[in-house]
């Protein structure tokens, strides 16, 4: 079958690609911005792609088109499949039928933290020999990949909230029917998308339907509003955080903690990975794989070898002592606790946060009052002003004593220019920030090594 992708190159639909690909079809793509990584990564599968939308890529007709979640009512393509009555469908409705009807699905669902905790799991299960298929919002570097279809019934996937697409609006993981389902906890978000935390929780109570009475659902006691979500009906198995597992903390970074079940220990976790969010995320990752039958010590065992997923508080560059981190955090509550993990494994050691405010909720201003108190672990904060806030960035970070610049170029000449050994960087954005981690890197490299 020939299978066309619209909005092919995001990480979500290059991972349906690859495993369209996988499973035996000819698959090409188009996208607006066609470049590496994921394009490389693409045509390396011997998967065409297109720049753009002229709907000259869809004559002879694919078979079916996938239709992305970023495309919308007026692209060119869209209405053509439209006018011309060609079979459409969406990423998750095919992901659905083509894989995951016969898969027992592990997914992890939640505000923060989906991407981490769903590479712990694929990992653990990996480690324990099962081999399993996944598609993670991120690249797994314990795999080199985003999403592969696997060699057992077993597929882990990060279960995302956001709307599936234009003609369903329903969340994409209602699509998912995972027997073993996390969720780490849930915030407002999506502003763009949804109108109020209520209108997340009705999406969140969906996906709790479609788990079968011998699925398990694993969640954080203390969430108020997850409480709030199984309240209005569990038909599953139920473990929680706070009642059934637990952990106590070795090291105060997380580098090193015990896991709990039902107050007993199971062993000590030693790992690379570092934070108290971080060291929840495994608890609930150790419980989905012990409900497919993994042993704890084996678990354990297999955190100790996990690499954190690129661009989760991935190491850049180390120049002169001087350590350089991206992350994704976005949201204020993903901002506090990265920033708390970071200063609990540093101690006094100075930490330069520098923050591009991306996501549309964040454009929207709907963070605007908790944005900065969420940077107080940072010595100095520097925040990048885009032209499109509906806020003023500007004037809250003045009243902070924070730096705030609309020019990269300046943010970089201002942190190149104080940083010293012994200190720590951390970027902090969902997108590509206009290329700052490299021009910094490059201009850190510069000052300190010649």
């Amino acid at each position: 079958m020939h299978i066309h992708i619209l909005g092919i190159c995001g990480t979500f639909m290059g991972g349906i690609a690859a495993i369209a690909k996988s499973l035996g079809h000819t698959v090409t793509g188009s996208d607006l911005n066609v470049y590496p990584p994921m394009s490389t990564q693409l045509e390396e599968l011997g998967i065409k792609l297109m720049q753009g939308y002229d709907v000259s890529q869809l004559d002879p007709a694919p078979d079916m088109v996938v239709i992305g979640n970023a495309m919308s009512r007026g692209n060119p393509c869209v209405e053509y499949v439209l006018d011309k009555g060609l079979p459409y469908t969406s990423g998750p409705e095919w992901l659905k039928h083509n894989l995951l009807q016969n898969s027992w699905v592990l997914a992890v669902a939640g505000t923060h933290g989906k991407t981490t905790t769903a590479s712990m799991l694929a990992w653990i299960l990996e480690y324990a020999g099962l081999k399993p298929g996944f598609l993670i919002g991120g690249i797994v570097q314990n795999f080199g990949l985003s999403a592969r279809v696997g060699e057992t019934p077993f597929f882990v996937i990060e279960a995302d909230e956001y709307d599936t697409a234009f003609f369903d609006k329903r969340s994409k993981f209602v699509h998912y029917l995972p027997r073993t389902l996390i969720l780490n906890n849930l915030e407002f978000d999506h502003a763009d998308i949804f109108e109020d935390l209520n209108a997340i929780k009705k999406q969140f109570h969906h996906l709790m339907r479609t788990l079968p009475s011998s699925g398990k659902v694993i969640w954080p006691q203390q969430d108020n509003a997850l409480q709030a979500v199984v309240k209005q009906g569990c038909w599953s198995e139920s473990e929680t955080l706070g009642a059934d597992w637990d952990y106590q903390l070795i090291k105060a970074d997380g580098s090193e903690f015990t896991v709990l079940l039902n107050d007993q220990s199971q062993g000590t976790v030693k790992w690379q990975a570092f934070g108290e969010h971080n060291v929840k995320n495994a608890i609930m990752a150790i419980a989905a794989a012990r409900h497919v039958g993994i042993a704890i010590p084996h678990s354990i065992a297999g955190l100790g070898e996990f690499i954190s997923p690129k661009r989760r508080m991935e190491l850049k560059a180390d120049i002169a002592n001087i350590k350089v981190y991206d992350d994704f955090a976005h949201h204020p509550t993903a901002i506090t606790t990265t920033l708390a993990g970071l200063r609990a494994k540093v101690g006094d050691e100075k930490i330069i946060a520098i923050l591009e405010p991306r996501s549309n909720t964040m454009k929207m201003g709907v963070h605007q009052h908790t944005l900065l108190a969420s940077l107080v672990d940072a010595n100095d904060v520097y925040l990048f002003e885009p032209d499109n806030l509906a806020w003023s960035l500007s004037e809250q970070a003045k009243q902070a004593e924070m730096v705030c610049l609309s020019n990269i170029n300046e943010i970089i000449e201002q942190v190149v220019a104080s940083a010293q050994p012994q200190q720590h960087i951390l970027i902090m954005s969902n997108g590509g920030f206009n290329g700052l981690h490299d021009k910094l890197i490059t201009a850190l490299q510069h000052k300190f090594i010649q």
